[in-house]
């Protein structure tokens, strides 16, 4: 492969590798649209993490690369890691990492964290995966991981973008769960994908906390309203759409969750816009 310039191959090696960091390869890149990409990487052998925790991605390519928080979407047991990226066009990180190939390196710290994670929520009948554009990563982890079908009856997961291209990923996702060798007998008849467009004409038009908000979410489902007797949310996506969604179920009479104390939502703020 010809690494000539940090235009084409940017994540080529041409600063020293900080200590702490792993250095890793890229496998695959696959564009959906101008704005979004995924790619997969090789895993460190002795990288740990719950399914929906993030990690902090940067590019050799600065004696101080730049560092920035991305939700692990591969499951834990996956031998790649995948992730799910917008690409900014300035952005000090998604700029340059928008343009990687098969066999460039990229940079990921030791250490995964995050509280999107199935430990912060205490046990219950249907959990609500709500998320925005990017937002959807770690949801893909957690649709993947038989640990979400052995705490849930049902799995249902909202996916809201502008435009009808960006809603790509999560519905091969979903598509691909039931024949996936590990969870297909998990995942079969058990989750529900529910999009939305804000932007481009579609089946299905407005933010999920007006659709939610009307009814329509309900109406459209034939399901009961959310209840935190019975229901568990988890939250991820842009900012705004965070207070919206957080505010609405605690008006409901949900409660924030975390590791140290489970509860019926939580709320993953490391999101990367």
């Amino acid at each position: 492969m010809n690494i000539a310039s940090a235009q084409t191959t940017v994540a080529q090696q041409t600063f020293p590798i900080p200590a702490n960091v792993y250095a890793e390869t890229v496998v695959s890149v696959k564009h959906y649209t101008d704005r979004l990409f995924s790619f997969r990487v090789t895993r460190p052998q002795t990288l740990r993490f719950r399914s929906g925790e993030f990690v902090m991605i940067g590019l050799p390519n600065a004696e101080k690369p730049v560092f920035r928080a991305y939700s692990v979407a591969s499951p834990a047991w996956d031998d790649e890691l995948e992730f799910f990226s917008i690409k900014v066009p300035d952005g000090p990180l998604t700029q340059h990492l928008q343009k990687i190939q098969p066999g460039d390196t990229i940079l990921m710290r030791q250490k995964a964290t995050g509280t999107l994670v199935l430990d912060a929520l205490t046990p219950a009948r249907r959990l609500f995966m709500i998320s925005t554009g990017t937002g959807i990563a770690p949801f893909a982890s957690l649709l993947r991981d038989p640990d979400t079908y052995e705490k849930f009856d049902e799995v249902f997961i909202t996916h809201t973008c502008r435009d009808v291209a960006e809603l790509a990923y999560g519905q091969e996702l979903v598509a691909s769960l039931t024949e996936d060798p590990l969870i297909g007998e998990f995942a079969a008849g058990r989750v529900t994908l529910y999009n939305s467009t804000t932007r481009e004409e579609s089946p299905r038009m407005g933010r999920i906390t007006a659709l939610i908000g009307s009814g329509k979410f309900y109406s459209d489902l034939g399901i009961a309203p959310l209840d935190p007797e019975t229901d568990r949310v988890m939250i991820c996506g842009s900012m705004h759409m965070l207070k919206d969604v957080k505010e609405l179920v605690e008006s409901l009479g949900f409660v924030e969750g975390s590791l140290a104390s489970p509860a019926s939502f939580v709320v993953e703020r490391a999101f990367v816009g």
